[in-house]
């Protein structure tokens, strides 16, 4: 299990964000955690353009908005509360959202962030596409983003957790993480590792059009070394397949994602780099914004659920 006691669940009340609250709810009952329920109130009165006499009229509009905001996040309360699980409803004013929910995870210790990828336009909402990205990039602890769905899946439906290795302690410690969720959800994990295929130009003179006519046994090499890592990390009570493939690293992953009936993807935000090696940092951010299913991002540095 892993060592989880304060969920942060940022919203702007959008669809996205209700899906996301789903996952938010499961993941705190599983681990009896506790959820803070946070809505930002963005301040464009301090933005460029906004003229002396327009202060007065944006002050009134953001009282407004936080009035609904703290009506809106009552509402989440009583829908979402119950006796056996704590939650914490909060609204912060800030010129953007993404350092408001930097800081308020930092100042109350959350464990883990759960957010909705997209979600509304216009004043006084958060947008969660940038936002996103941005808490995923900077935050010290885990990040866990929710694409909207027309049609979402039950959030307890977990089977296949999808766990990209570059071979580099980023990306074990990923494993790790998906080997201790995996257990929650009786899941069964599948360890992918990408050997990118493009050739460094130094090479060319080789006559070599392919890094697997350079390196002929990377691949066999490539899976030996996930096996191993998979036997140093995740117990054997885990379902485990590992899959070597050729390509580009986050295109690569997402599709591997849709065609194997991938629930989860649980991924390091940086890795190593290099000719063989997937540059976990960028390719991270990518497989967040286009993933179809939810994705689970451990951190590099920072915080660690494991016990």
């Amino acid at each position: 299990m892993l060592q989880l006691q304060k969920i942060l669940f940022p919203t702007d009340f959008s669809r996205c964000a209700d899906q996301a609250l789903a996952h938010a709810v499961f993941l705190a009952e599983k681990y009896d955690a506790e959820i803070h329920v946070l809505h930002v109130v963005t301040l464009f009165k301090d933005q460029p353009g906004i003229i002396s006499n327009e202060i007065t009229e944006t002050e009134e509009t953001i009282r407004k908005l936080e009035d609904i905001a703290e009506k809106q996040l009552n509402k989440v309360v009583d829908l979402k509360g119950s006796d056996d699980m704590k939650i914490i409803a909060a609204t912060k004013r800030e010129v953007s959202a993404a350092p408001a929910i930097l800081e308020y995870a930092s100042d109350n210790n959350i464990d883990l962030i759960v957010m909705g990828t997209h979600g509304r336009r216009g004043l006084g909402h958060l947008l969660l596409g940038s936002a996103a990205e941005e808490v995923v990039r900077l935050a010290v602890c885990p990040v866990f983003t929710i694409r909207e769905l027309k049609e979402p899946k039950p959030v307890m439906q977990v089977n296949n957790i999808l766990v990209p290795v570059d071979f580099s302690n980023y990306s074990k410690s990923a494993l790790a993480y998906a080997s201790k969720i995996a257990q929650s959800y009786k899941a069964q994990l599948q360890v992918l590792h990408i050997i990118e295929e493009t050739m460094h130009p130094a090479f060319s003179l080789s006559g070599k059009s392919s890094i697997f006519d350079l390196v002929p046994g990377i691949k066999d090499d490539s899976r030996k070394r996930a096996e191993k890592m998979l036997k140093e990390v995740v117990s054997d009570d885990i379902k485990s397949n590992v899959y070597v493939k050729g390509g580009r690293a986050a295109s690569d992953i997402i599709n591997f994602a849709k065609e194997n009936s991938t629930d989860l993807i649980v991924i390091a935000t940086h890795g190593l780099t290099g000719l063989e090696h997937m540059l976990l940092g960028s390719v991270t951010e990518k497989v967040v914004r286009m993933a179809h299913c939810p994705v689970f991002t451990v951190k590099a540095f920072g915080k660690s659920l494991l016990k």
